[in-house]
């Protein structure tokens, strides 16, 4: 398996309009078994992605769905930047 936990910062009062962009375009992903947009609890600007893929080949190949590139250009203006970028190996846990 492979996992991809990141956060990245919105503009002030971005963040739900980021939210709504991220979760409402999830579609099917072949080889996603988690994806997860949280908030952050200290700071309302601060977003987490929480991702598990059956392999990293399937994540790179998700990349080129129209419907991920397509939300990915709708989001990157509403970033104002990025922080942790962490890549995981899920070795199991519930909903995988």
């Amino acid at each position: 398996m492979y996992g991809l936990i990141g956060s990245f910062t919105a503009h002030p009062g971005k963040a739900d309009e980021l939210i709504a962009l991220m979760t409402g375009s999830v579609r099917e992903m072949p080889g996603c078994l988690s994806y997860v947009v949280a908030r952050d609890t200290a700071d309302p600007d601060k977003l987490w992605i929480t991702e598990v893929w059956d392999s990293e080949e399937s994540h790179k190949g998700s990349l080129k769905i129209p419907a991920v590139s397509e939300t990915i250009k709708q989001a990157m203006p509403l970033i104002a930047g990025f922080g942790d970028h962490i890549i995981t190996t899920p070795v199991g846990g519930h909903g995988i």
